[in-house]
């Protein structure tokens, strides 16, 4: 019983190295022997030579490195890019809440440009970039506003160019349906600010994927929808094809070209309004302000002669 249980292993065989030298032997001139029938010798054209002996580029070690990045500042005038454009009109942030017939008494901040420094090839006067330079204008072309003539023919000539032939009612038609809520969701919103001049540039994104884009109009702006229709064709050269309350339809024209779109650069941030006139004055004409509160104390005390009482009936009374 014992012996069956114990486990049965093979006998290991010890050999002397001796017996494993001959091996060794035969396994090294079999590699030697492969290595002389199968070796390859690559011709002189292929072996490797001195670089700047045979017309090389160097080794990447002596490459040259790239620069580090530097971020883009304000100050570093050299990367700062101007841009130059065409347009025939003064750039202001808001085209229909402004009027250039109103001149303002004062500027709440300094004239920095809000287009940023050194990025348009305009002077920024604290309420617009105009289009000519106001150092180069004369005293005479001032008074008989020969500039804004000149400026408000180019803008027709451009705007005649790009419309082309009128719209037939079939095409006007078409247009007017694209542009339903049901048919597109795109739009331009025009706020409380109006018509801003950083719209323009929404405006011409829009026309890069169709022929008319909506406009709605929402706040104070509706309440002279007339001047808002004007300054979006004025501005934009488009013609407004379709209007319902605020709602605007606006036709880029048949010769409008997305490439050779005029360049707008916008405001990186909104400046501030300067400072106008009242709209009420606080003295009447021909009198000082002394005499003025003199008078306004006078009708204060004066008793009144109506009086509208609370059920909303009027009772007289005679001095």
């Amino acid at each position: 019983m014992l012996l069956s249980r114990l486990p049965r292993r093979k006998p290991t065989i010890l050999r002397s190295p001796f017996t494993l030298f001959p091996r060794y032997l035969c396994s090294t001139s079999d590699a030697s022997r492969l290595r002389t029938r199968y070796d390859f010798r690559p011709p002189p054209s292929l072996l490797p030579q001195d670089p700047e002996n045979c017309g090389l580029k160097p080794s990447s070690s002596s490459r040259k490195t790239k620069p580090q990045y530097r971020p883009p500042s304000s100050l570093d005038k050299k990367s700062i890019k101007t841009v130059k454009s065409d347009l025939p009109f003064d750039f202001r942030f808001s085209y229909t809440e402004s009027s250039q017939d109103v001149r303002p008494i004062g500027l709440r901040e300094p004239k920095y440009s809000p287009f940023g420094p050194g990025r348009l090839d305009r002077q920024w006067t604290g309420v617009c970039a105009p289009a000519v330079d106001p150092r180069a204008r004369s005293v005479e072309a001032l008074e008989e506003g020969e500039d804004d003539t000149k400026l408000e023919e180019k803008r027709k000539k451009m705007r005649e160019m790009i419309q082309g032939e009128p719209l037939s009612p079939a095409e006007r038609k078409y247009l007017v349906q694209s542009c339903q809520r049901k048919k597109t969701n795109r739009q331009v919103n025009l706020g409380r600010d109006g018509l801003t001049h950083n719209m323009l540039n929404d405006i011409f994104n829009h026309w890069k994927h169709a022929e008319a884009v909506r406009i709605k109009c929402l706040g104070v702006p509706t309440v002279d929808m007339k001047n808002v229709c004007h300054q979006l064709e004025d501005k934009t050269f488009g013609q407004i094809i379709h209007r319902h309350c605020g709602v605007v339809i606006l036709y880029r024209g048949r010769n409008y070209n997305h490439k050779k779109r005029p360049v707008i650069p916008l405001m990186l941030w909104k400046p501030h309004e300067p400072i106008y006139p009242r709209l009420i004055k606080t003295t009447i004409d021909g009198l000082s302000i002394i005499e003025t509160k003199e008078m306004r104390k006078r009708g204060l005390s004066v008793p009144p002669i109506t009086k509208l009482g609370k059920s909303s009936s009027l009772s007289f009374y005679y001095s």
